[in-house]
């Protein structure tokens, strides 16, 4: 990051432990482990490729911030490819079985202009200062081929328990959150058209397959622990 690291340094810190640093009684009464919580939003992307007529099969697809690449590993096998960045290191040690790249600042993508139909950056704009979001966001606009589609996903401020998690978590120790109201903005003032919002992650593992209807049902109100906004290029 230009001239501030501090984000990067304090990932490559976090990266041996990351799985324990993330651990949280409540988050582990929700679901047992970290692998529904990124189900959870693979189901949600695909609904709404589904909706807006897209499929993924026929799409090249970057994740931006992808840490370990647990998202990539998940949801790879939809896509016709599947690329990441992460502007730390140690972070994408675990992704030798990716296809990655180092992302040396917060708001430039390693990646050349118009060459990735689908782009994610989940949970990652909490951790980018304010006054930089509408450049990240911007240069994921400047990496989208024309009627791509940018998908961010982020913790839902509204959801008490949410802010309590955050709040406690170690490597979120200066998150920022933002709600999807301001998502909604950064998209659109960058020049997308949006396409839908959903909040989600509201009901635990053990009740998803019976509630999941429900959940989806209620994604527009702001209940869920956190919320996908879609915009189209």
């Amino acid at each position: 990051m230009n001239p501030q690291q501090e984000k990067p340094h304090a990932f490559d810190d976090y990266a041996n432990d990351y799985a324990a640093l993330i651990r949280d009684p409540i988050r582990e009464r929700f679901a047992e482990g970290n692998r529904f919580f990124f189900q959870r939003k693979i189901e949600v992307i695909r609904a709404f490729l589904e909706h807006a007529g897209i499929r993924p099969g026929n799409i090249d697809w970057l994740d931006i911030g992808c840490g370990q690449g647990d998202l990539m590993r998940l949801g790879r096998s939809y896509f016709k490819s599947a690329a990441g960045c992460d502007p730390s290191k140690g972070m994408l040690k675990a992704c030798s079985d990716l296809d990655v790249r180092y992302q040396s600042s917060m708001d430039l993508l390693p990646f050349d202009d118009r060459s990735k139909d689908f782009i994610t950056a989940v949970c990652v704009y909490h951790h980018v200062q304010p006054s930089r979001r509408p450049a990240l966001t911007a240069e994921a606009v400047r990496v989208l081929r024309p009627g791509g589609v940018f998908c961010l996903i982020e913790h839902n401020p509204w959801n008490p328990v949410t802010r309590l998690i955050v709040s406690r978590t170690p490597v979120d120790a200066d998150a920022r959150l933002l709600t999807a109201y301001e998502a909604r903005r950064l998209l659109s003032v960058s020049g997308l058209r949006i396409l839908d919002r959903q909040f989600f992650l509201l009901f635990p593992e053990l009740l998803h397959r019976v509630t999941r209807p429900i959940e989806d049902a209620l994604g527009h109100i702001p209940l869920g622990g956190q919320y996908a906004v879609m915009g189209r290029l």
